[in-house]
C-alpha cells in the first residue's frame, strides 16, 4: 500500500476539515465524485425518520459482493470522511493495481451517513432517541429497516461496520491510547469462530499488518461480547464476515484528520486482501495478540488542589473533567470530586498549594459564580488564595490552546 500512501495528499476530499460536518455538506463535496464515469450507481432506499435520503453506492463488476456502512451514531464520522476518500481513489486512478483488482473481483455496496439526522445535531442516537446500532434485532427506526433490506438484497460476504469510539480507551492495561480497534464479532454468545467468521478475522489482521507501521502499539481488539441486539453480531450471524473498525483517538489531532487518513488505508489494505485474495491464510494470532480495548481514561485530571467554595469550609480535594470533545479540550465538565490520587487520566494538572476557586458564568445573566459540582460545567480558577484574585490559570468550559496548563513557575 505504499504507492497509495504516496497518493493520499491528492485523495483527501477537501471540505471535509471539521468532524461535525452535516450530511447535506458530506453529500455536496462525495456527490461530484460519484459519477457513472467513475463506475457508480446510486439509488435512494428509504428515507430517514426526518426525511432525509438513505442512500445506497455501489461500485464494481466482480463476483465478491462487499457491503459497507457508516455513521450510524451521528457523530462518529471518521470512517464517512474515510469513504470519501475511497472514493475518489477508485474514480480518479482506475488503472491503480488496487482498484483494477476491486473492479474486476469486487461489488462494493455503500450505505454512508446511515443516520442522517444524528449527523445533522452531531449526537450519537436518531432523531426518535434510538440508537440504530442497537435496533438490529426489533428494526424499530427506518433506518435500521433500510440497513438490513439492503443487507438481505445483498447478501454481502464481507461487511464492514464504520465506527468511532472514545478517545479515552487505553490498549490493553497500559497508558498508551487506542487509535484505532478492530473486532470480527461473534455470531452467538459461544464465540465460535466458523469459516465466515476465520475470514473475517483474516481481514482484521490484514488491516493491522497495513497499519502497524504507522500507530504501533495503539491498536486494540474490541471486546468479543455477543450483543444479540447489534448489527456487526447481527451481520456475523446472518453469514457475513463482518469487521468492525473504531477509530479512537490520536493526542494533537482533534478533528481526527491523521486518523481519517490511517482509516482510509487500513480499509483500502482490508478490501485488497479480500479482491486479491491476500487475506486468506494470514495467522489469526495477528488479531487474538491485539490487548483488548482497555479502561477509558478521563481527560483532566486536577491534583493536589484545595477546594475553595464560598460558604463552605476549605477541602482538599482532586477533580476529574471530561470534555464533550475530548481531542480538541472543548466542552468540559466536572466528572468527580475527591481523592483520586489513584485514578488516571488523559493530561494531570498538578495543583499543589493552590485553591480551586469557581470561575464567573460567563453564560449566566450575572456574575454568578459556576458551580464546582459533579455533572456541572468545568469553570474554574486554580488561585494562590482562597478569593480566586492572584489567579495562576483558568479553565472555562475549554482548555486555552495557549495556555492548556499553568505555567511551570507559577
Amino acid at each position: 500500500m505504499a504507492g497509495v500512501d504516496a497518493l493520499y495528499p491528492g485523495l483527501r476530499v477537501p471540505g471535509l476539515d471539521r468532524r461535525d460536518f452535516d450530511p447535506d455538506q458530506w453529500w455536496r463535496v462525495a456527490t461530484p465524485l460519484l459519477g457513472r464515469d467513475a463506475g457508480f450507481r446510486s439509488e435512494d432506499i428509504g428515507r430517514s425518520v426526518e426525511g432525509r435520503p438513505l442512500r445506497h453506492l455501489r461500485w464494481g463488476t466482480g463476483k465478491t459482493r462487499v457491503l459497507l456502512w457508516s455513521q450510524m451514531h451521528g457523530d462518529e464520522s471518521t470512517g464517512t470522511m474515510a469513504l470519501a476518500d475511497l472514493f475518489a481513489f477508485l474514480g480518479q486512478h482506475p488503472d491503480h493495481p488496487v482498484a483494477a483488482r476491486l473492479r474486476a473481483n469486487t461489488t462494493l455496496h455503500v450505505l454512508p451517513m446511515l443516520n442522517p439526522d444524528g449527523a445533522a445535531r452531531f449526537q450519537r442516537r436518531n432523531a426518535q432517541g434510538i440508537d440504530i446500532n442497537r435496533d438490529a434485532r426489533l428494526l424499530a427506526t427506518p433506518e435500521a429497516r433500510a440497513l438490513k433490506t439492503l443487507h438481505d438484497r445483498v447478501r454481502p460476504a464481507y461487511g464492514f461496520n464504520l465506527h468511532d469510539q472514545d478517545p479515552g480507551h487505553r490498549v490493553g492495561d497500559s497508558g498508551r491510547g487506542t487509535a484505532i480497534a478492530l473486532l470480527a464479532p461473534p455470531a452467538d454468545a459461544a464465540n465460535r469462530v466458523d469459516a465466515a467468521r476465520a475470514r473475517a478475522i483474516e481481514v482484521a489482521a490484514t488491516i493491522r499488518i497495513a497499519l502497524e507501521p504507522h500507530i504501533a502499539g495503539h491498536i486494540a481488539r474490541w471486546d468479543e461480547t455477543f450483543n444479540p441486539r447489534a448489527f456487526g453480531d447481527l451481520t456475523a450471524q446472518w453469514g457475513t464476515s463482518t469487521v468492525l473498525i473504531e477509530a479512537g483517538g490520536i493526542e494533537g489531532d482533534p478533528q481526527k484528520q491523521a486518523l481519517r487518513k490511517l482509516y482510509f488505508l487500513g480499509l483500502l489494505a482490508a478490501l485488497d486482501g479480500i479482491a486479491g485474495g491476500g487475506h486468506a491464510g494470514v495467522a489469526h494470532a495477528l488479531y487474538r495478540d491485539l490487548p483488548e480495548n482497555g479502561d477509558t481514561w478521563a481527560d483532566l485530571r486536577i491534583i493536589g488542589g484545595t477546594l475553595a467554595i464560598p460558604g463552605q469550609p476549605p477541602a482538599r480535594a482532586d477533580l476529574l473533567v471530561n470534555f464533550r470533545e475530548p481531542l480538541a479540550w472543548q466542552g468540559g465538565s466536572i466528572r468527580d470530586i475527591g481523592d483520586l490520587a489513584d485514578t488516571p487520566a488523559r493530561r494531570t494538572i498538578d495543583a499543589s498549594g493552590l485553591f480551586i476557586v469557581p470561575a464567573p458564568d460567563t453564560g449566566a445573566a450575572s456574575d454568578a459564580p459556576c458551580r464546582i459540582a459533579i455533572n456541572a460545567a468545568a469553570c474554574f480558577h486554580l488561585a494562590r488564595d482562597p478569593e480566586g484574585r492572584d489567579q495562576v490559570w483558568t479553565l472555562r468550559y475549554d482548555l486555552d490552546p495557549a495556555r492548556p496548563v499553568p505555567d511551570a513557575d507559577r
